[in-house]
């Protein structure tokens, strides 16, 4: 199992770095030439140690220390400007990988139905597409910059050493595999550690976010000193993760330190007393261990590079577990594309459930015929808003069949089917820009269709009282207006897209009754020759609709009009009773 997914997260970083082979093949070309030039950099200063100090000349032919020290410096700025170029290179890689895998999963999060933010916490993805993504990030713009030019260097510098000497190489090659002991033991422990670090920072996350947009109820409450400890005991169990990795990490650099050195000694040691009949000169001695220390330097920085790539590699399966997600993708693309909607509902023998377990409607059948207005009265739970959503399709039912025009729902174009449907919450959501952005929601609607639905929301008095008009800026999720003035701009924004069905989710219930009627009588205008479906608890504000259907657990159990429910004496007519005592 663990080998399948490490493959599975090779393969996920491969489909990430696939478009930009070109890119990788050019960065290790050109690493290569900064190995070629970092080996060829230790020759010089061992041709002038070995060659001219020692002998106490300054020239040999045309070359001269002089020349020589030119040629040096030369070579420290080709090989700067090559691993700019490099660097510069791999960054914009970087970029371009974060570009598209960010707006890969804002794009799954958008076309993903309602089942899936069901289960999905708003705080679990910001953290994906934000701490995640940046993660991700560092391993393409900061790691990969390195790691090739790292690799290529080990290999180049082994080669040399062995060249210069196999005895002295075999001495010094015989720290690798503690290095590789270390590494693994402690990678190992660290994986585990990000890990648990990745679900409490997610946890922390959706903590906060709960936090901010819960901020009134906290107040309202006074359960500041409450959710303050909650918060601690999050950031104390984050911190005490993060430092227990903190300490391993700390080890890894002093290993190498420790070891790198150790070598070095060893190497004088050996050369000292002609161990195994070494005889190197001063300045072949200066470049073996030179090349010791450039052969840990890369070996060094990989093995601190293996935090940036687990956390990586953790992040990206993170990211990748919900874009291979298909199941939760609503399709957007086939389907029957609808012109006009003549507004006819079948529900046909209907069957649903949210967790496929508990019913929440069952067998529930009923037919709303074109330009008809449909109440759905009934005590929390029975399954109101539920019809709504099953006609918006944001689920799918179990059994029976819902029918628009006489076509199966899920025959139809989802884009299509919405874009004919115009519903109202109870609690609406303002976005934060101007009341006509709020208004078109990114259509190119004309300024008059703009001022015509802000009239029929009965919204100009509002919206002319603010100081720039249509053009004021909203707070963040509309928190500068009131409750009643953003479910007036709700009922802007539906009346400006002109649907053929319009679904009212309690959504007169928070204006108040001077509002409401304008209200009404722009819905009843505006809706005479549309089907149109009411759910509210107001019963005052559905006495005049053509049909109320009566909900209970799931079932219908009663139709008809207000009058004739009424003259029943059932439900229906036990419910309006309850609500005009509870108003005198």
């Amino acid at each position: 199992m663990r080998l399948i997914m490490k493959n599975k997260t090779l393969k996920r970083t491969y489909d990430l770095a696939k478009p930009h082979k070109k890119t990788i093949v050019i960065v290790s070309i050109l690493s290569l030439f900064v190995a070629i030039i970092e080996i060829i950099r230790p020759y010089l200063v061992e041709i002038v140690i070995d060659q001219y100090l020692t002998k106490g000349i300054v020239q040999q032919g045309f070359l001269t220390i002089t020349r020589i020290g030119f040629i040096y410096l030369a070579l420290v700025v080709i090989s700067n400007a090559i691993d700019f170029i490099a660097i510069a290179t791999t960054n914009r890689m970087g970029e371009e990988i974060i570009y598209s895998l960010r707006n890969r999963l804002f794009r799954y999060t958008q076309n993903a139905n309602i089942p899936f933010h069901d289960k999905t916490s708003a705080g679990k993805l910001f953290v994906r597409i934000t701490n995640d993504i940046e993660d991700i990030s560092t391993l393409f713009k900061e790691v990969i910059a390195t790691f090739l030019k790292d690799i290529i260097m080990i290999i180049a510098i082994m080669g040399v050493m062995i060249y210069i000497s196999i005895n002295l190489s075999m001495m010094a090659f015989m720290a690798i595999p503690f290095i590789i002991f270390f590494s693994y033991t402690l990678t190992k422990m660290l994986n585990k550690i990000y890990d648990k670090a990745k679900i409490i920072r997610t946890h922390l996350n959706t903590f906060l976010a709960e936090s901010i947009y819960g901020a009134k109820i906290i107040k309202i409450f006074n359960i500041q000193n409450e959710k303050q400890r909650e918060l601690e005991n999050y950031t104390k169990t984050y911190r005490d993760t993060r430092g227990t990795e903190g300490i391993i990490q700390a080890l890894l650099p002093g290993i190498m330190t420790f070891l790198e050195n150790s070598v070095i000694a060893i190497i004088i040691w050996a050369c000292m007393h002609h161990w195994f009949g070494i005889d190197l000169e001063i300045g072949f001695i200066y470049v073996f261990t030179t090349y010791i220390n450039k052969l840990f330097e890369p070996i060094t920085r990989i093995v601190e590079n293996i935090e940036t790539v687990q956390e990586a590699f953790v992040s990206i399966n993170k990211v990748y577990d919900i874009l291979e997600e298909r199941q939760y993708l609503e399709d957007f693309e086939t389907g029957k594309e609808l012109k006009k909607l003549e507004g006819k509902i079948e529900f046909k023998h209907v069957w649903f459930s949210y967790d496929n377990k508990n019913w929440v409607l069952e067998d529930v059948s009923f037919t709303i015929e074109p330009g008809q207005s449909i109440a759905f009265v009934g005590k929390t739970g029975s399954g109101k808003t539920t019809i709504t959503n099953l006609i918006n399709r944001f689920y799918d039912i179990q059994k029976g069949e819902i029918l628009i025009d006489g076509i199966n729902i899920q025959q139809i174009n989802l884009r299509s089917l919405r874009s004919h449907i115009g519903t109202i919450l109870q609690d609406p959501f303002i976005f934060a820009k101007s009341i006509k952005d709020n208004i078109r929601l990114n259509r190119n609607l004309e300024e008059e269709v703009v001022k015509k639905a802000i009239d029929l929301a009965s919204a100009n008095e509002f919206v002319e009282d603010l100081p720039k008009g249509m053009e004021e800026i909203a707070k963040e999720r509309g928190s500068s207006y009131s409750a009643g003035q953003k479910q007036l701009l709700a009922f802007a924004r539906v009346f400006a897209h002109e649907p053929d069905i319009f679904i009212l989710d309690e959504a007169t219930a928070n204006i108040d009754t001077y509002t409401e009627s304008l209200i009404q009588k722009s819905i009843e205008r505006i809706s005479s020759n549309k089907t149109s479906i009411f759910i509210a608890h107001r019963l005052s504000t559905i006495v005049k609709v053509d049909k109320i259907i009566v909900l209970y657990n799931g079932k219908i159990i009663e139709q008809g009009n207000h009058k004739e429910l009424v003259q029943a004496g059932g439900y229906y007519s036990k419910l309006y009773d309850s609500y005009y005592e509870s108003l005198g």
